[in-house]
């Protein structure tokens, strides 16, 4: 495919993909003519439901979710060339399970902001995932899955340890975080997340070099000048702040950072400079269409945090088998 052609489409796809969105919606109300006629009005109107409706409710939505979009698939392209490893993602590494109990032990207990808690328990786990299965200063694709899944399982039983005593009117709230749910967006939601997903994904971004001469090895990203172990933590700290602020408002999206970034290889390639500002686009783009169809599709609201499960789980077992996974 013309590389040109590529970059257009890319770039294009995001803008269709969030103006069309506006237009679904399970409210019946006002026609999409209505709809087309607020927006290239400058959202002016004087129907106030109209109004209400598109400002209010549909485009927080749409950005809070191209935003985790692409948080999600640059979070996981980041972690798969850092730790040269195609089957990790914010997920795998139990992040987003240990970003998901610290926000709601910040929503059932604690007066520190959800964030902040998110942040710090989804970092523990990922440095606990990296510590668990490092061996001679290596780090294996089967060790490092398996202590992904038991760094996850504990933060998931954690999770249900709060749970269970937690009154019955924050256990809703806080139920609605491990399926993933974008129901609740709001411009209040979309302000305390801007900040960190901006500062998260923006080093990612610059360290998109970097991330080529560290998927190499060690050693060569060594003669390059590049300081390893420091880079690998900075861009570790990028990811746990990224992903984290995007789980204390949406909950748990599970692997949707794994399917993403191979996605987006298979489109333009390896080298990062490229296949990074891309996964943002794609990765905003493809969850928004998923967020479409959950409320759109169905009489109810789907968790999203479902669908891209039951879509991610085949493709991550395709990868498995792909890549030979096994004791050897």
């Amino acid at each position: 495919m013309n590389k040109t052609f590529l970059k257009i489409l890319f770039y294009l796809i995001p803008a269709i993909v969030i103006v069309a969105s506006v237009f679904i919606g399970s409210s019946t109300l006002f026609s999409k003519k209505e709809i087309f006629e607020y927006i290239f009005s400058g959202f002016q109107t004087s129907n106030q439901t109209l109004d209400s409706i598109i400002f209010n409710i549909r485009i927080p939505r749409i950005l809070i979710t191209f935003m985790i979009g692409g948080t999600l698939a640059m979070s996981g392209n980041s972690l798969q060339a850092t730790l040269k490893n195609p089957l990790v993602c914010p997920y795998i590494l139990g992040l987003s399970s240990g970003a998901a109990f610290g926000a709601a032990l910040s929503l059932a207990y604690l007066t520190i902001p959800i964030q902040i808690s998110a942040f710090v328990f989804g970092f523990i786990a990922v440095l606990l995932t990296y510590i668990i299965s490092m061996k001679k200063n290596n780090v294996s694709t089967v060790t490092i899955i398996l202590a992904g899944v038991v760094v996850s399982g504990i933060f998931t039983a954690l999770l249900t340890i709060v749970q269970f005593f937690s009154d019955p009117f924050k256990l809703q709230s806080i139920v609605s975080w491990t399926m993933g749910n974008l129901h609740n967006s709001s411009w209040e939601k979309f302000k305390i997340a801007f900040i960190p997903i901006l500062v998260g994904t923006t080093i990612l971004y610059f360290y998109k070099w970097k991330l080529n001469a560290i998927a190499l090895g060690d050693e060569e990203a060594k003669t390059s000048g590049i300081n390893v172990k420091r880079d690998k933590l900075i861009i570790l700290f990028a990811v746990t702040l990224a992903t984290s602020s995007a789980v204390a408002i949406s909950g748990v999206i599970g692997l949707f950072g794994l399917i993403i970034p191979h996605i987006t290889r298979m489109l333009v390639g390896v080298d990062n400079r490229i296949s990074m500002p891309f996964n943002f686009l794609f990765g905003g783009s493809f969850l928004l269409i998923i967020d479409d169809f959950s409320r759109s599709f169905f009489d109810f609201e789907m968790p999203i945090g479902v669908l891209t499960m039951l879509i991610g789980a085949p493709f991550f077992i395709y990868l498995m088998k792909k890549n030979n996974i096994g004791w050897e």
